[in-house]
């Protein structure tokens, strides 16, 4: 017998004999060249006029669930990835190798015994309307607070009690505990955690389980926790659906939103979409198919609105006493530290500072490999890449002219913690970003943080996130408009998404009041107002009408063409080249080209150019053919 094969990491199916019966599905070893490598049954063909080589071994006498195969077909029809790529997708790292079998990471049991989930008449109306929206995706757009986790739970326990699997992706690993904490309260075992944390060989064995097992569960994890072996799935749900972590960045690239909605539409399970700030193109899309439930309530009845303050870095009266901290902030860091309530100071920039520049003759230090500004880090007194990961020591003395006057300039995350640290001696002070060793991060010091035993807390975007801390009463966002200027059309878009978010942490119920200082050089910009107002409405309105002038999604799709050279102007004889090709093609608006956000590395200089169409169609027959040194991206991830 013959059967058809895509071994992971080629780019085609492959045709083995094989003595036994094998089903579309199956994970076997094959031969390619000299080595023997995993590889998906897709189908039984007939004998071809060509010599074969045989199946080296069967890994599992159990196939993948179907949708899973079909999903492979669609990551490489829709994103033009190769077979294999898209197969390293469903099968894990070192399914070949031997596990000893540890039980306790298998989390499969039953269910706990709790009362039933409680809904308010705000939350059941969503429920209902939830059920009666057309299609298989639907937009739960709930402000912060308002109890989108309640309904999720209903869900799924439905799903549960007529035996259907369900997947919860959440944006990061470090919100995976706090959910799945509050699911296993109520479905006990039936949790299973699935997430990029985990050792190979963890992820490895929940795999097997998942697939022998013939029982509903839950799976919760980040974006690859999509991928789970289930059978009978019967409910996904992606919180903060708004979050670019659902984008996966190394090939194979896709959105796992748009994957997700593949797989919905397949098996006829409903894709529930949950965010107080969901994308401006999937709002737009929810919106016009009739798909927006809105959850405009807070959960609970003593939640208020918090005072929130927009203060400007140009007001020396208010920064005379510190130049990262106003003066009204301060003072309510002062009163919490007195009443034992907390506070969050949000910057999202880690490290102590971005830029060190030599006084004498104005060289900036640079990584050696990205050509970007070291970031230099006071604790360990290092300077860093946070693009590559360089570091090296902070010099004594300029390495270009030799002068002694190194100064650092900026500030991160680091720098405010010991800023907070001399200020309020006394505090409990602690920094949660992706500079946090195992064991120190947010996921590991949760407990802590809700019991009220961190009186400060300084962050990056990991604290803007999901957090329902019972004790925060102030938030302080230091400088607001660090993203606005980035050269992108989502920056705004971005920003809105953050603000709201961070603002969420606070007003949920558990205090009398609560207070909000944004701290900003441009106090009038418009996206600024809106987040402050949590107008999610007012600002979807504002940028959508300046999408469509502009011609940016969702009523243009967008491809970005990069292209990575040793000289500059090679580069730039390949990008004109390509320019004069693309702009046949009446479909296509073609942008005059651009150097990159990261323009040179030791690879080269790397270029751009920003093509737009009606047609996605038209997008990838442009690109069909290219001269394979062209990276190419589509834009925005969720669209396409």
């Amino acid at each position: 017998m013959y059967y058809e094969v895509i071994p992971e990491g080629r780019t085609e199916a492959l045709t083995y004999d094989f003595d036994d019966s094998l089903v579309p599905g199956q994970i076997v070893m094959v031969p390619i060249s000299r080595r023997v490598m995993p590889g998906l049954v897709v189908k039984k063909v007939a004998q071809p006029d060509f010599q074969t080589k045989s199946i080296s071994k069967v890994l599992y006498s159990k196939s993948l669930p179907g949708h899973l195969l079909d999903t492979v077909q669609f990551v490489h029809d829709y994103y033009k990835a190769p077979l294999g790529a898209a197969v390293s997708l469903v099968i894990p790292k070192g399914v070949e190798k031997k596990r000893r079998k540890t039980e306790q990471m298998f989390g499969i049991g039953d269910r706990a015994k709790k009362s039933s989930i409680q809904l308010n008449p705000a939350q059941k109306m969503a429920l209902e309307g939830l059920s009666k929206a057309p299609g298989a995706t639907k937009l739960l757009f709930g402000v912060t607070g308002s109890g989108k986790t309640n309904i999720y739970l209903k869900m799924a326990d439905k799903a549960l009690s007529g035996q259907n699997s369900v997947i919860l992706l959440v944006p990061e690993i470090a919100l995976t505990g706090q959910l799945v904490q509050v699911f296993r309260e109520v479905f006990g075992d039936k949790v299973v955690v699935m997430h990029s944390g985990q050792t190979e060989a963890e992820r490895h064995l929940i795999f097997n389980s998942l697939l022998e097992n013939e029982d509903p569960l839950i799976v919760i994890g980040a974006r690859s926790a999509l991928f789970a072996p289930l059978n009978n799935l019967g409910l996904i749900i992606i919180d903060e659906e708004h979050e670019n972590s659902y984008y996966q960045e190394n090939p194979p690239r896709y959105s796992a939103i748009r994957v997700a909605s593949f797989m919905a539409s397949r098996l006829g399970c409903p894709l529930i979409l949950g965010s107080a700030t969901p994308t401006v193109e999937d709002f737009y899309l929810a919106s016009r198919q009739d798909a927006v439930v809105t959850l405009t309530e807070k959960a609970k009845t003593a939640a208020t609105k918090p005072q929130i303050r927009i203060i400007d870095f140009k007001d020396r009266d208010e920064f005379n006493k510190n130049r990262y901290f106003s003066s009204s902030l301060l003072k309510a860091i002062s009163e919490n530290l007195e009443q034992r309530r907390q506070t969050l100071i949000f910057h999202n920039r880690r490290g102590s500072s971005p830029l060190t520049i030599c006084e004498n003759c104005g060289e900036e230090l640079l990584c050696p490999h990205c050509f970007l500004p070291l970031t230099l880090h006071a604790d360990t007194y290092v300077l860093q890449c946070h693009t590559c990961g360089f570091s090296r020591p902070v010099p004594t003395v300029c390495p270009k002219c030799g002068a002694p006057g190194l100064v650092h300039k900026g500030f991160g995350t680091k720098l405010l913690e010991t800023e907070l640290c001399k200020l309020f001696p006394k505090a409990r002070v602690r920094r949660f970003d992706a500079d946090n060793k195992k064991g120190e991060g947010l996921d590991a010091m949760y407990p802590e943080v809700h019991n009220g035993e961190v009186d400060i807390l300084v962050g990056t975007q990991i604290l803007a996130k999901g957090l329902d801390l019972p004790k925060l009463a102030t938030i302080g966002v230091v400088q607001a408009d660090a993203g606005l200027s980035l050269p992108d059309y989502m920056a705004e878009e971005r920003t809105f998404q953050l603000l709201t978010q961070v603002i969420g942490r606070v007003g949920r119920g558990h205090l009398s009041a609560a207070e909000v200082f944004i701290q900003t050089f441009r106090p009038e910009h418009p996206v600024l107002k809106f987040a402050a107002d949590e107008d999610y409405l007012g600002f979807y309105k504002y940028l959508i009408s300046k999408r469509q002038r502009a011609g940016f999604p969702p009523f243009k799709f967008v491809m970005r063409l990069e292209i990575t050279m040793k000289t500059e102007a090679i580069v730039l004889k390949k990008v004109r080249e390509l320019i004069n090709k693309l702009k046949n093609d009446s479909r296509l608006v073609v942008s005059p080209p651009q150097p990159a956000f990261h323009e040179r590395t030791l690879k080269g200089y790397t270029w751009q150019i920003v093509v737009r169409s009606r047609s996605r169609k038209a997008l990838l027959e442009a690109c069909s053919g290219l001269d394979k040194s062209f990276k190419i991206t589509l834009d925005p991830p969720g669209l396409l």
